[in-house]
């Protein structure tokens, strides 16, 4: 049986036990902040545990494609060194939510593992929670278990947990004996083969869940009101258990991937153990790196685009161990494809644009990996052994080399080399990197880009409004053409707690019965308006957010009068700020579908932001929209809103709505039952946003802007309406005014502006050959008044007129004329102060620009530095010039 049938293997088995089968959740998980990518099966049913939405069914299994790449799940430099450990991996699990428990969840296991697979149940061994005698029972009863193979383990090994508070529950695991000789711990004194000892004899092929308590702050255990299965099964390691191979990497998952790389580079896998870790590596990472670009992600210095900076750009590394010279990954990323496309369509979706990133990625750092590498050999040349001329680390009565932080850090800003790949590139040399001196180096020389999930820190806690909201019912939205209803306030909160009444001056977090205030989702801002009580109250809404599918809250300011929940209000939202996003939200719809035909299918949404004064649409797409192509677009979207076609919204299953062709919107996260906003026949997508009635109703979309956001996404930005008018009309004011200045008819503006231009490098070609005439005579005048100091020739002078690029250029005349010198010039420019250090190659070793800068700067009030040939300064003080020079005198002395 082949990885492939496993896995359709498990999904038909459940399907046969009455289970939903659902499709994988995205990498990226789409609502939760608190994750950078989809480490589990459970990822997309958290919500469900947390009591935030409800199931589409009681009973679902899938697949689900984990990665495990960064926080406290990262296996990266692990990778390829051993036989199991994987960045990317697929989760086979089920889930009871409220359904069947631990007696159906145990006998189903066994089922499939022995009955179906036709594993011996001779090998297999069940691990329970210690005070779990239910399970152990269940153990005995439904397989048959001798008590030597029902084993006992405490939190550690057995215990699940969702966080520090909230669901978790004990957990039983499955363990099969491969045999004494799959044992990898031989070599360790008073190793003994057991489960959960570390050694892959005894691995874990299977651990189920039992959810039935929720942990408080204080760390006490709570029964749940209904209890709860979550399972999961890594799909490699029992794939490779049932084709009886040695470890993942030589199960059919992931062998047809090496074979790919095999055929390539023209050497064979399983011969030669360093090359083995690099075939292992490029199987894994080109899995990764498919995953991660099919799910919208692309190559950047930030975030999770980082995260895959780092994957490919390890990838690569390997590559050139298995002679590789070129780009090549693309190659094996397309046997992923191929390989894995039937199981999750997402890849073959975006093929081209998979092949085209990485291919693209690749070349970039080709262009830098040789030199860097280069650099490092060199680096590693003037390290010498320990206690000659390297800084070593003791260990017991070991020690190690450690390459320099600064090093380390050259290599990552310079040549593009993650801290970890360095480190990974010298482990099996026994070469540690100083990582406090590369974070002493990163800090002090670069600022480095904000994470992208960490960024995200600031969000509002919902937590305790939404939960009594939603003993109260909730709360309803009273639709996308409202403007305002009659309602009752349900809940509030100030900074996150409960409150039972604000006045005038209080900011307080609004939850009403039912609400026309559209709370911020699937790109488009939340509305604001006002609310006024019955009490006489009155309230500003400031912004409408949405924390939850049943829960919209009013982020809102009391102008007037007291509040308290129960009261009864009237809520009304500015229809002219609702009217103006509804036109750029439909307009987005339009927009996407036009650049689709356009730019081809594989465009799709990377993001988007709808809010009154214009519109912003990021997609995926390789390098910059041509003008023609950005023109024939907008009018595209012009012609289909001339078209005035009709605008409808529907709800029907999320199945039935991508079957009908429906687009799916970046960032939201779709339910059992969807709403489809249709456009005539020409667009149709997935959207829970308020919309025109007719497309005729935006007027006119005009785009304003098209730019790069990140390498393969494209962000373009425009205007409509009213909006869209305004740019006309101020832009032909513009040229009014200009032709009024040109003193001439509009339509010869470009013509006269083309001639002022020539005109003005001409001017501006005689002007440097003025300066560089004046620059000449001044060099003439400073090589006169040369003087030498043991055997050194020096100009010091202060230069008038001259800026710091003209200064330069005088230091490099001076330079090539005398041949062997030091120069230090000083001029008082707008600014303050310039200042030039230079010197001849011969001399650099006596004399350091870039230092002798650092000690006259502070002499001017400035600072500087620079290369031990030339070096630059600013400063503040012109007073204090003399005082510089006659330092700069005692320097060169």
């Amino acid at each position: 049986m082949l990885g492939a049938d496993v896995r359709q293997s498990f999904l038909d088995f459940f399907e046969s036990k009455d289970h939903l089968i659902v499709p994988s959740a995205p990498i990226v998980p789409v609502g939760d902040p608190t994750l950078m990518f989809t480490n589990a099966g459970m990822v997309q049913f958290k919500d469900i545990f947390l009591g935030n939405a409800e199931p589409a069914r009681g009973r679902v299994a899938d697949t689900q494609k984990c990665l495990r790449i960064s926080g406290k799940h990262n296996d990266l430099e692990e990778v390829g060194r051993d036989t199991y450990h994987h960045t990317l991996f697929e989760m086979l699990g089920n889930w009871s939510f409220g359904d069947y428990y631990k007696p159906e969840a145990i006998e189903w296991a066994w089922e499939l593992l022995t009955g179906v697979w036709g594993l011996p149940a001779e090998r297999l061994y069940a691990s329970v929670y210690r005070t779990d005698e239910e399970a152990e029972k269940l153990w005995k009863k439904i397989a048959g278990l001798p008590d030597d193979r029902i084993l006992r383990f405490d939190e550690k090994d057995n215990f699940w947990e969702m966080g520090d508070t909230g669901p978790c529950g004990p957990c039983s695991e499955i363990h099969i004996d491969r045999g004494e000789k799959a044992c990898d711990m031989q070599h360790v004194d008073g190793h003994r083969c057991a489960v959960n000892v570390g050694c892959a004899r005894y691995i874990e092929l299977w651990n189920l869940v039992f959810i039935q308590y929720s942990r408080d702050e204080q760390g006490r255990l709570h029964d749940l009101p209904s209890k709860h299965v979550d399972t999961g099964m890594g799909l490699e390691r029992v794939a490779a258990v049932l084709e009886n191979v040695a470890g993942n990497y030589d199960g059919s998952l992931l062998r047809t991937i090496i074979a790919t790389a095999e055929k390539l580079c023209g050497k064979p896998y399983g011969k030669d153990t360093e090359l083995d870790v690099s075939f292992r590596v490029l199987a894994d990472h080109s899995r990764a790196v498919s995953f991660m670009i099919a799910d919208g992600i692309a190559p950047s210095n930030e975030g999770r685009g980082y995260v895959l900076r780092r994957v490919l750009r390890r990838a690569a590394r390997h590559g050139k161990n298995l002679g590789f010279d070129g780009p090549f990954l693309f190659q094996v990323c397309d046997s992923v494809v191929e390989s894995m496309a039937a199981a999750f369509p997402e890849l073959g979706e975006g093929r081209n644009r998979i092949l085209e990133e990485v291919r693209a990625e690749e070349e970039r750092f080709e262009l830098t990996l040789d030199r860097g590498l280069a650099h490092l050999e060199e680096e590693l040349g003037r390290l010498g052994k320990p206690g000659a001329g390297g800084k070593s680390v003791g260990k017991g009565t070991d020690a190690s080399v450690v390459l320099p932080g600064d090093v380390a850090f050259r290599l990552y800003d310079t040549y593009g080399f993650p801290l970890d790949m360095t480190e990974d590139i010298l482990r099996s040399r026994g070469i540690e990197v100083d990582r406090d001196g590369f974070d002493a180096a990163l800090a002090d020389q670069r600022t480095r880009a904000r994470d992208a999930h960490a960024a995200r820190g600031g969000v509002a806690d919902y937590t305790l409004l939404v939960a009594a909201a939603r003993e109260l019912g909730g709360s309803a939205f009273a639709g996308s053409h409202e403007t305002e209803t009659a309602t009752t306030i349900v809940a509030m909160a100030e900074g996150g707690q409960l409150v039972g009444s604000a006045s005038e001056g209080d900011d307080v977090d609004v939850v009403m019965s039912s609400t026309p205030f559209y709370g911020e989702s699937g790109g488009q801002v939340g509305d604001r308006g006002t609310i006024e009580t019955g009490g006489g109250a009155r309230l500003e809404v400031l912004d409408t957010q949405k924390p939850a599918p049943d829960v919209i809250v009013h982020r809102a300011r009391v102008v007037s009068g007291s509040v308290k929940p129960g009261d009864e209000a009237r809520a009304t939202l500015d229809a002219g700020r609702r009217e103006a996003t509804r036109l750029n939200h439909s307009s987005t719809h339009l927009l996407n579908a036009a650049l689709r035909n356009h730019l081809g299918t594989g465009v799709k949404q990377a993001g988007s932001l709808v809010e009154p004064a214009r519109l912003r649409f990021d997609f995926s797409h390789d390098g910059p929209v041509a003008d023609e192509t950005l023109a024939d677009v907008e009018a595209e979207v012009n012609d289909a809103i001339r078209s005035n076609f009709d605008v409808s919204d529907d709800e029907m299953p999320y199945d039935d709505a991508i079957a009908a062709g429906a687009l799916a919107f970046f960032g939201e996260k779709y339910g059992d039952v969807v709403r489809v906003v249709r456009m005539g026949e020409y667009s149709v997508e997935l959207c829970g946003g308020t919309h025109v009635r007719h497309t005729g109703d935006i007027g006119f979309m005009q785009l304003t802007a098209e730019s790069g956001v990140a390498a393969g996404v494209r962000r373009v930005e425009a205007v409509t309406g009213t909006g869209a008018l305004a740019r006309v009309r101020d832009r032909d004011a513009l040229l009014r005014e200009l032709a009024r200045l040109l003193r001439g008819p509009e339509e010869q503006s470009v013509e006269k502006v083309e001639k002022l231009l020539a005109g003005v490098r001409d001017l501006e070609k005689r002007l440097a050959e003025m300066e560089s005439k004046k620059s000449g005579d001044a060099v003439q005048d400073l090589i006169a008044g040369v003087r030498e100091f043991d055997g050194t020739r020096a100009v010091v002078a202060k230069v008038d007129g001259v800026d710091a690029k003209g200064m330069r250029t005088i230091s490099d005349q001076i330079r090539d004329r005398l041949q062997s010198c030091v120069v230090v010039l000083a001029a008082e420019v707008s600014s303050g102060v310039a200042v030039t250090v230079a010197v001849t190659g011969d001399q650099t070793g006596r004399f350091h620009a870039g230092n002798i800068i650092k000690e006259l700067a502070p002499l001017v009030d400035g600072r500087g530095g620079g290369k031990p040939d030339f070096a630059q300064a600013g400063g503040k003080n012109p007073a204090g010039i003399v005082g510089l020079l006659e330092r700069a005198n005692e320097l060169i002395v």
